[in-house]
């Protein structure tokens, strides 16, 4: 049996220059592991834990390391406003994380969403999407690996958690057929200071996904608070190894789908670039899709070996 842990970091915001902090893109995002390696990846993260936070090695409760959690967001500022020691303790806990994922056989898979200027984006439609495409990519990691699983979601509100269970659900129970078998319910929700494997989530999605998809797609909009080249050391060092990471199949055709895959709609570039600079598009930050005077993006072709680079 495998279970898969899902989180986000983004949201809805207009990318817009009014709202300097909106976040650029939405990752939708996470990795499985198989139930046998579910207990040593919970105390290797426990571990890391204590190692970069010290005043957690005196608990006297477990539940205190347990509910202690160490935020995607707090790397990412110390990344970009952070001194020398601050900065390396980033990168260090970075590689930690990657350090236990690769050593309990886990794989990542994600869906990475490109925001456009001046353009609304409808999380209430993306986020259901990304949940539905995650659901088919361990699906059919489940069919190669001969074993059955289930998802667990970081809980938000109720209002917005149905919606990515429905989507999944009527894909099991419909009358053509479950098209999900290996996935043996549909997601469920949990709460990270309870399940300590979305806090590994978190971090993944938070401290390596959404920066360096800042940094990659977006290192021209400069007025962005995410947008910064400090993010830019967490690909050259650690992308070859997310790459590496990745869940990635083959479809009935041949095309090659899963991993970490980027819907990128303002300048169609590849999914390789998550793990290597690749030829980057500039677009003028002065120009805003939409309005006048702002010119027609241009799309180059897509890397090779990079994935789809734009969802359905």
């Amino acid at each position: 049996m495998h279970l898969c842990y899902i989180d986000e970091a983004g949201n809805g915001q207009t990318l817009d220059p009014a709202r300097p902090d909106a976040p650029p893109v939405l990752v939708v995002g996470g990795f499985t592991v198989p139930r046998a390696q579910v207990r040593s990846l919970t105390w290797a993260f426990l571990d890391v834990k204590k190692h970069y936070r010290p005043q957690l090695r005196n608990a006297e409760q477990l539940s205190e390391v347990i509910q202690h959690e160490i935020k995607g967001a707090d790397v990412r500022k110390n990344l970009r406003a952070g001194n020398h020691n601050w900065r390396r303790a980033a990168m260090e806990l970075a590689a930690s994380l990657l350090d236990i994922l690769e050593a309990h056989e886990t794989r990542i898979l994600a869906r990475v969403w490109i925001k456009e200027e001046g353009l609304a984006f409808d999380e209430s439609g993306v986020y259901p999407a990304s949940v539905a495409a995650l659901n088919e990519t361990f699906q059919a990691q489940l069919a190669h690996e001969h074993s059955r699983g289930m998802m667990v979601l970081d809980s938000r509100t109720k209002v917005k958690n149905a919606p990515n269970v429905h989507c999944v659900t009527t894909r099991k129970y419909r009358a053509g057929g479950d098209s999900l078998r290996g996935i043996i319910e549909s997601p469920v929700f949990g709460h990270s200071d309870t399940h300590t494997l979305l806090q590994v989530s978190d971090l993944l999605v938070s401290s390596l996904l959404f920066p360096i998809a800042c940094h990659a797609y977006l290192n021209d909009v400069r007025w962005n608070v995410h947008c910064d080249d400090a993010y830019e050391p967490l690909r050259e060092e650690f992308g070859a190894r997310l790459r590496k990471l990745q869940f990635r199949y083959q479809d009935t055709v041949g095309k090659w789908r899963g991993g970490i895959v980027v819907s990128d709609r303002r300048t169609q570039q590849s999914s390789s670039l998550m793990f290597s600079p690749g030829k980057t598009v500039t677009v003028p930050t002065s120009a805003i899709p939409g309005q006048p005077g702002a010119p027609a993006l241009e799309r180059p072709e897509a890397e090779p070996d990079g994935g789809p680079s734009v969802l359905p």
